[in-house]
């Protein structure tokens, strides 16, 4: 018998990838402390907060599959969370027109009866055109950046910003699928068994 898959997320993107490779699971968004001491690298503070996020949920839980993710843009050696305001969205999208950025996610996969845990992250390279500040401004007016890291979202109207990736398409939406199917594998979970 195949274990409950538990998303400890409100993310509404993340939520969206796992229904798309058809793993059933059920949402327990977690809101954790996401302050780190400084110093963290991308990669290192992405994957701690997914930890964290993950351990949150375990002891609301006496059984099941645990995956919890935190998403972040990175441009040069500045890390970008979510903007706070609008201003905040277009000086983050202003900075990201015509360069190259990273996205990290980091995942964790936790099996709650076995207390294993699995930890790691995922990076993307994302080029993103030069745009006219009036641009921006619309962008930033329909509300889409506001819950975002970078204050964009590839899957939605950001996309006509995007002149290409490299890297995994759904590691900029939050969550990546080969990276998170491969995670499952090692704690013994086979996504294609969830398929009906």
């Amino acid at each position: 018998m195949l274990p409950d898959i538990y998303l400890a997320s409100s993310s509404p993107r993340r939520r969206e990838i796992l229904e798309l490779i058809r793993l059933p699971h059920k949402v327990m968004a977690m809101d954790v402390d996401e302050s780190l001491p400084p110093g963290f690298a991308a990669a290192e503070q992405v994957e701690a907060l997914s930890r964290r996020k993950a351990e949150a949920a375990v002891g609301r839980l006496p059984e099941g599959i645990i995956i919890a993710a935190d998403t972040v843009v990175v441009l040069g050696d500045e890390i970008l969370g979510k903007p706070d305001n609008r201003f905040v969205a277009v000086t983050m999208l202003e900075r990201l027109q015509g360069r190259t950025h990273q996205v990290y996610t980091g995942v964790t996969v936790w099996d709650v009866p076995g207390g294993r845990a699995v930890t790691g992250h995922e990076r993307t390279f994302v080029e993103m055109r030069p745009a006219g500040p009036q641009e921006l401004i619309k962008y930033v007016e329909t509300g889409e950046p506001m819950d975002k890291a970078g204050a964009y979202g590839i899957q939605g109207l950001g996309s006509v910003f995007i002149t290409g990736i490299r890297g995994c398409y759904f590691n900029v939406m939050g969550l990546p699928v080969y990276k998170l199917t491969r995670m499952l594998e090692e704690l013994g979970i086979d996504v294609v068994g969830y398929w009906e």
